[in-house]
């Protein structure tokens, strides 16, 4: 398993980032963590260890949360927007 430092991409290219706006499925929902190294945060770290990294995206209309592991693979997940001011 990889642990270095690695980046997520949408199959359009983007960066996956926190709090990007996204659509999953057709269902608008939101970024809520990127796990791409070990940070020490118990919470993201397990992911990167167990599954090797991926994205958690927050869609509370349908799935609640979903995490996609290699997000430019899924052609589901579609880049929305991103608020450049934060």
């Amino acid at each position: 398993m990889n642990t270095d430092c690695m980046s997520f991409f949408y199959q359009s290219g983007q960066e996956v980032r926190a709090a990007d706006k996204v659509t999953y499925h057709g269902e608008p929902g939101e970024i809520e963590f990127v796990a791409e190294n070990l940070a020490g945060d118990s919470g993201t770290d397990w992911y990167v260890t167990e599954l090797g990294g991926g994205v958690m995206i927050r869609e509370p209309k349908v799935f609640g949360r979903v995490f996609v592991s290699n997000p430019s693979q899924d052609e589901d997940l579609v880049f929305v927007a991103r608020d450049e001011s934060a």
